[in-house]
């Protein structure tokens, strides 16, 4: 049986017993963490099961408070290392929908098309869900307490002085997300072969969104946002 069946299997039982759980997935950049998402969502649906899929990235904080929360980052991004997020714009609809068994899922959306592919909030969505799938590269990560010591781990140590104050602004800010993360059911990983996959993987999917017409980033712009995720939460240490 493979994970996708197993899996199915599980939400079958959740919703046969009153539940409403909540996977998440975690996966770097470019991983096809949606991809998968879109397929587990149309495998549930032919099972008569309905799956609601959200990404971390609907969580973002709108724009102006995003630019203020990610100022003099040492990557020039507007977005992806914690502390971009607002947790509390999942986790509040998702305890609403589960106080409430008639009641519908209501989720914050984020379009990255928009403002030439940084993106930007959009209205929310509204349904009948069974399930929820929560998508996203630090899904399910948690902050090492003691990652400021002098036994600095070595992917610590490889990063330059700007990137390494970074790192612990970053640890610190992944506190507000654990009770999002406490409303995990289940937490399933996506590990690529190697880590420099994730650029590439990004960069095709920009190559995409840009033949769909949407707002895409220059490839240069993809290599920080990249890095930003690999370099604010090494994978090493928190995947």
């Amino acid at each position: 049986m493979s994970f996708e069946d197993d899996l199915l299997v599980w939400l079958d039982q959740q919703r046969w017993l009153g539940n409403r759980p909540v996977i998440g997935l975690n996966g770097p950049v470019g991983a096809g963490k949606s991809t998968l998402a879109r397929q587990l969502q149309q495998r549930a649906a032919e099972a008569d099961l309905k799956l609601a899929v959200a990404s971390i990235d609907d969580a973002y904080l709108p724009w102006q408070a995003r630019l203020e929360a990610m100022a003099g980052n040492p990557f020039g991004v507007s977005r992806v290392p914690p502390g971009s997020h607002q947790p509390q714009a999942l986790l509040e609809p998702i305890r609403a929908w589960r106080g409430n068994a008639e009641g519908q899922l209501q989720l914050p959306r984020f379009d990255k098309t928009l403002r030439q592919g940084v993106g930007d909030r959009v209205a929310g969505w509204s349904g009948d869900a069974d399930a929820l799938l929560l998508e996203g590269w630090l899904v399910g990560c948690q902050p090492i307490a003691d990652l400021a010591s002098s036994q600095r781990p070595a992917p610590y140590r490889d990063l330059n002085a700007a990137e390494q104050a970074w790192m612990l602004r970053c640890n610190k800010a992944l506190e507000a997300y654990q009770p999002l993360w406490a409303a995990l059911d289940r937490l399933v990983m996506l590990w690529p072969l190697r880590w420099s996959h994730p650029l590439r993987w990004r960069i095709q999917a920009e190559a995409r969104q840009r033949r769909e017409g949407g707002g895409w980033m220059a490839p240069a712009d993809v290599s920080q946002l990249v890095r930003a995720s690999l370099n604010s939460l090494p994978p090493e240490l928190f995947q």
